[in-house]
């Protein structure tokens, strides 16, 4: 327990320095930590991170796109429109022209605090 609990701060890390405006998936932000293989446990990370109102979830998506996480949000739509209200267009689910708002993490990225 203590090593995921270790993962989910170091997700949280990442999320937290997603631009205004972007988006990243949960298999980079997985890469950026050293763990490609650990996608689903970045889900996991994010899934857990709704109390946290400092890491914005919302910013997470599948590497398609789509927003594959909305239901853990409060409402139906609010992922989509905490999306929107930052200029990201949204059709069916899954954003439009992911390439021009996605954000890959360094995989050399600082903790907070250093």
């Amino acid at each position: 327990m203590a090593d995921e609990h270790n993962f989910f701060e170091r997700v949280y890390i990442v999320v937290r320095q997603i631009p205004y405006g972007s988006v990243t998936t949960y298999g980079a932000i997985a890469k950026a930590l050293g763990a490609a293989r650990s996608a689903r446990m970045v889900g996991w990370a994010m899934n857990a991170s709704h109390g946290l109102d400092d890491v914005p979830a919302h910013r997470v998506v599948n590497r398609k796109g789509l927003l594959s996480g909305k239901h853990h949000f409060d409402g139906t739509h609010l992922m989509q429109q905490l999306l929107e209200s930052e200029g990201i267009e949204i059709v069916d689910n899954q954003i439009v022209n992911l390439e021009a708002h996605l954000w890959i993490p360094k995989l050399d990225f600082e903790e907070e605090g250093e």
